[in-house]
């Protein structure tokens, strides 16, 4: 796992292939097996998914700080919080050192942002750039 946002109504991942298995195999297994349980224990059928998931080869360092820095934002972007570190369904506080996660690839953020402190600085510029924090903010239900 490179990247990860789990939002209210969609998720994304940004996965590594290593291996001969297709990166795109592991949504596929995942939420197969996540919708099968589910519709057993609530006794329904049927997909619990919108849309189609996708699968994009990510073939350069541009376009990779790109989609890592995309997946994150997710939560200013759409309105929920107004900080990054005020959302923990992602794997961005990993990334910057505020939590000991297991999915995160240091390696990755050291050579692609400068460690932590690169992307976190990284990270707010491109929220600036975009614009993410010119609306009102959607607060999530808790209940």
């Amino acid at each position: 796992m490179v990247a990860y946002c789990l939002m209210p109504n969609h998720y994304r991942f940004f996965v590594r292939q290593e291996g001969d298995q297709p990166a795109g195999l592991l949504s596929q297994r995942v939420f197969n097996s996540y919708s099968k349980a589910h519709n057993k224990l609530y006794e329904r059928s049927g997909t619990l998914f919108e849309g189609r998931f996708r699968a994009i080869m990510v073939d350069n360092d541009r376009y990779l700080r790109h989609l890592c820095r995309y997946i994150h934002a997710n939560p200013v972007k759409d309105g929920i919080v107004a900080q990054l570190d005020a959302w923990p369904f992602s794997n961005y506080l990993d990334w910057i050192g505020q939590r000991q996660g297991s999915l995160v690839d240091r390696t990755l953020v050291d050579e692609h942002f400068g460690g932590a402190t690169g992307y976190r600085e990284s990270m707010n510029e491109f929220i600036r750039s975009r614009g993410y924090l010119t609306h009102e903010f959607h607060h999530v239900d808790d209940g």
